[in-house]
């Protein structure tokens, strides 16, 4: 062990404690990004340790990276440096819950599932159906503003987010907004930190609004054989008096995928809308009658669907990150964030180039949203993989959307910028960061613009 990780080790055992510093090679492996492995990693227990632990950090001129299950750090560009995993696994306290107001105060080391299980004793959750599922913690899910196909109805974290306190690299605690609905106007720090990615600050403790269970779900499954028919489902489902809760469309490539291993599993030869909705035993049923005028009318078939084997499907389309790489080691999954009106253009976009490639696509485009994700069944960073990236980026480009590389080998993200090229504001957003955290202490490279 060298000088300055014998001197690294010494402050931060001085801060957390001797048990709190970890350097064995399998720990730091374990939370390691795109083949790097921080030197150490450290534990706090408190808002207090994490603020002392970047105070310190910056003062030695090291690079830290927080995290807790590490179901988000595929996800971005090769940090330039990694000195420090900050996990925060240890701070997973309730500090304020008010079932009646609807509002709840965690720290950020919380697990989604276990905060979901005790929320639900009181029949509330919060509905976000984000990647990592019940592994993902609330601090990763509100720093990557993670959610899913419920974001349909439900909007994402930082539409859930009532307040927060954030750790800088000063060694100070931030308190953006507050725990009740109503907070005083002005600017709102807090929407500034949620989808940073852990390049400005640690949020420390979150509050957020909650919401009640719904009564009764159920799931409908349409086949609608080209992709117009599926364009002209879409608008009418939309212009509907129906709110579904959420709402996909999947090409047969990723519908076989999904469904492969459960009870639903079976052959998948055209592109099929998936949509839930929510209610009482009356409403529901007056859903499925409206869904059925509308499938009749645009020629395709109703399926309803049990709760339990649906639920199955929906895990699996919210978390491909998690399940995917297992069937295909080599993987690539991409994200496009564009225009809803031009998702089946996209969609239609990529599987043309795909076949021209001879190559696997798996899409999943959530409706309404405009929000996709292409999965490349690749095993290899070969050139034609690298190629195909870069056309449908530059396909999503020109629907006025933008594609980012969400989870590939570390090798691919050498030769392709995970975020694509900068926009307009990247010179505001640079200086956001240099003012947040001017010696780059926090997650250096991994964020748009290798910044």
């Amino acid at each position: 062990m060298n000088t300055a990780v014998e001197t690294m080790q010494r402050e931060f055992v001085a801060i957390v404690g001797a048990s709190h510093v970890v350097s064995e090679p399998a720990a730091c492996s374990a939370l390691s990004v795109d083949g790097k492995a921080p030197q150490c990693v450290v534990y706090p227990a408190s808002a207090a340790d994490v603020t002392a632990v970047l105070r310190c950090a910056a003062e030695l001129g090291l690079a830290v990276i927080p995290c807790r299950n590490g179901t988000k750090l595929g996800t971005g560009n090769p940090p330039r440096r990694y000195d420090v995993a900050l996990s925060l696994k240890d701070m997973n306290r309730v500090w304020h819950y008010e079932p009646d107001d609807l509002t709840v105060t965690v720290e950020p080391g919380m697990k989604f599932g276990d905060f979901q299980h005790f929320v639900g004793r009181q029949g509330l959750w919060l509905p976000l159906d984000p990647p990592g599922g019940a592994r993902a913690s609330l601090g990763g899910i509100v720093a990557t503003n993670a959610t899913g196909p419920l974001r349909l109805y439900y909007g994402a974290p930082r539409d859930m987010v009532l307040g927060m306190k954030i750790a800088t690299v000063e060694g100070k605690v931030v308190k953006a907004g507050g725990r009740v609905v109503k907070n005083v106007a002005g600017y709102d720090i807090a929407k500034l930190l949620i989808g940073s990615y852990g390049t400005l600050g640690v949020i420390v403790e979150t509050s957020f609004k909650l919401f009640p269970l719904p009564a009764g779900r159920e799931t409908f499954v349409m086949p609608t054989g080209t992709l117009s028919i599926a364009r002209d489902l879409r608008r009418r489902i939309l212009h509907s008096p129906l709110t579904p809760l959420r709402m996909v469309l999947l090409n047969p490539s990723a519908a076989e995928l999904t469904l492969a291993g459960t009870p639903l599993e079976r052959p998948v030869k055209e592109p099929e809308i998936w949509l839930e909705m929510a209610g009482s035993p009356r409403v529901l049923e007056r859903c499925h009658g409206e869904l059925e005028g509308l499938a009749k009318a645009a020629g395709a078939p109703l399926q309803r669907l049990a709760s339990a084997d649906a639920e199955n499907v929906w895990t699996g389309i919210s978390d491909l990150q998690s399940w995917l790489p297992g069937r295909s080691p080599g993987v690539v999954i991409l994200r496009a964030l564009l225009p809803d009106a031009a998702s089946e253009e996209l969609l239609s976009r990529a599987e043309q180039e795909a076949e021209n490639d001879k190559a696997l696509l798996a899409g999943f485009a959530q409706l309404g949203v405009g929000v996709l994700h292409f999965c490349l069944l690749s095993e290899a960073a070969t050139p034609a993989v690298l190629g195909l990236i870069r056309r449908l980026r530059g396909a999503a480009e020109s629907l006025g959307g933008v594609l980012i590389v969400e989870r590939c080998h570390w090798d691919i993200k050498d030769r392709v910028d995970a975020w694509g090229s900068p926009g307009d504001d990247f010179a505001v957003m640079k200086k956001v960061k240099e003012t947040w955290d001017p010696k780059g202490t926090l997650s250096p490279g991994r964020f748009l613009g290798r910044a």
